[in-house]
This record gives C-alpha cells, sequence and structure tokens, in this order.
C-alpha cells in the first residue's frame, strides 16, 4: 500500500510540477527542502554525517549551512527530473559546461565505447540527455523498484531523451560488455555497494565500499574509463572529467581494487569541491556500528 501510494506522489509529480511556472516550483522546493532539515529526520541526520566527513574541518555553522544547500541541490534535482520532460534540445545542449569533453566525446566519435563512473552528483540524467543529443548511444543500469509500474516510469523517462536503462541482475555484466564493444558509453553511478561483493577503498580516510563493475568492463573491453562529477551550475550542470589509466600488471583481481580505489579518490575530489551536489542520504562509510548486507 504504502509503494503505491509513494509510486502515485511521483506520477503526481511529473504532471503537476510541469503545468506550474518553473520560478515558482523551485522556490517551493528550496522551501520544503529547508522544512526537511529544520525536522532533522533519519535522511537528514545521515545526510548531515556524511557531508561531516567530505570536510572533516568545518565549522558547526558552516555544516548547517552546507546541509541547507546541499539539501536544496537534491531537491532541485527532483524538479529538474519532473519537469525535463518538457526541456528543448537547445537548453539541454546550451545548460552544460565542461573541463574537457574530447575526453569523452573522442570515444564516442572513434564508436570504441567506454564506461563512464560517478557519484550521485548533480543532475546526471542532464548529462547523459546532453551526450545523447549530441549522438552518443548512453546505457545505465537501474535498481529495481518497488511497484514495477515506478520502476516503468523512470525506465520510460530515461528511454525518451535517448538512454537504455538496463534492470541490476546476474546478467547485467555480460549485456554491458555487449554495449560497450557495440560503441555504446556505459554510465554507472558507483560510489556505493554495502554488499559483500562490494570492493573496500579507503574514502575520505575511513572504510567504505564500491562496485566492481566500472573496473571489470574498463579490464575486459579495453575501452576508456573515464571518472565524472556532475556540479550545479546556476543555468545548468558542470560536468568534470578524468581518464583513468588501467593497470596492465598485477591479477584481474588485483587491478580492479587499484581502478576502484582510484575511482574513488577521483570522487573524493570533485565532492571536496563541490560538497553541496553530492546526494548521499545513505550510509556510505563501513566502520563503526556498519553490519553486513548479504
Amino acid at each position: 500500500m504504502i509503494q503505491t501510494v509513494t509510486a502515485w506522489g511521483y506520477f503526481a509529480a511529473w504532471r503537476v510540477l510541469r503545468w506550474l511556472p518553473e520560478i515558482l516550483v523551485y522556490s517551493i522546493a528550496d522551501k520544503i527542502a529547508d522544512s526537511m532539515v529544520r525536522k532533522n529526520g533519519k535522511f537528514i541526520v545521515r545526510f548531515r554525517s556524511n557531508l561531516q566527513r567530505t570536510q572533516p574541518n568545518i565549522t558547526p555553522l558552516d555544516l548547517d549551512l552546507l546541509v541547507y544547500k546541499a539539501t536544496r541541490s537534491a531537491f532541485r534535482y527532483w524538479c529538474d527530473t519532473f519537469r525535463f520532460p518538457d526541456w528543448s534540445k537547445e537548453r539541454i545542449l546550451g545548460t552544460v559546461t565542461f573541463n574537457d569533453e574530447s575526453i569523452l566525446m573522442d570515444a564516442v566519435s572513434a564508436g570504441k565505447g567506454a564506461i563512464v563512473t560517478l557519484p550521485h552528483c548533480g543532475n546526471y540524467d542532464h548529462a547523459a540527455a546532453y551526450f545523447c543529443a549530441r549522438g552518443a548511444k548512453i546505457v545505465t543500469v537501474a535498481e529495481h523498484l518497488k511497484p514495477e509500474k515506478l520502476f516503468k516510469k523512470f525506465m520510460q523517462y530515461r528511454s525518451d531523451f535517448g538512454m537504455e536503462s538496463l534492470p541490476l541482475d546476474g546478467r547485467v555484466i555480460p549485456t554491458l560488455i555487449q554495449r560497450i564493444r557495440s560503441g555504446c558509453v556505459v554510465a554507472l553511478a558507483a560510489d556505493r555497494d554495502l554488499s559483500r561483493s562490494g570492493i573496500d577503498v579507503t574514502f575520505f580516510g575511513a572504510p567504505a565500499r564500491m562496485p566492481a563493475g566500472p573496473a571489470l568492463l574498463a579490464i575486459r573491453t579495453d575501452a576508456p574509463l573515464i571518472s565524472a562529477y556532475v556540479s550545479y551550475t546556476e543555468i545548468g550542470i558542470h560536468i568534470d572529467f578524468t581518464l583513468i589509466e588501467i593497470p596492465t600488471e598485477g591479477s584481474e583481481t588485483e587491478r580492479v581494487a587499484a581502478l576502484v580505489q582510484k575511482s574513488a579518490d577521483l570522487f573524493a575530489q570533485g565532492i571536496a569541491q563541490h560538497p553541496q551536489d553530492w546526494h548521499m542520504m545513505q550510509r556510505i562509510w563501513i566502520d563503526g556500528d556498519f553490519k553486513d548486507r548479504n
């Protein structure tokens, strides 16, 4: 019952928030975000804890301000999501900046495929839509949501701007390898995997786990592995790309571990510079009272 009500809430937002004036929608979102921070529920408590670890020398007052900014940024992502179907191609293309887009576009132009690994930051759907509009074939993986109607809605939402979403299951790695070899760009959010199959990394000086998928794909396909960090700007998003060197020595297990740690280091670099746009309201570190998930 709760899942059904939640789903209908999302469906309603996709309709209603597209009818209202844009400035009103984002103003209301800011007010709701601020209210959530003041109520200090469990998600905000976790969010605050995560953000504090990324800024170890932050004062209590500055941490409070950061939590407000970060919560507003997270709500901006959802407003973007609900209104995105009405964005023109010109708006999508005209609101993205880069440090160096050739890092990805060279691989797209060569038709040899690539893997982009990134944390949950900014609006990565906006980034994907930009590259789809530029002619790239973007593929991602989505964790199965309940109810089924909501999962299909998110799959369709991404399909409408050109991105293929594959359900996360035991067959996904072979499918992604096929997509890469056919010239697709596989984009994967990879800053959290608390299962026992996650790779142990040091993240902001403490133990965490991140998925092996992007590293495995790069090693098994020889396609370029690219780290990305998406941050918000006043009018859209900015993307920082870094090409990750693939190690050639050691076992596959050792090479995967080295790549995942390098990705974690690059994620930390982006988060440290733009912490307000890292939307991680769930547990990320595995110290303290952490217990393994099966």
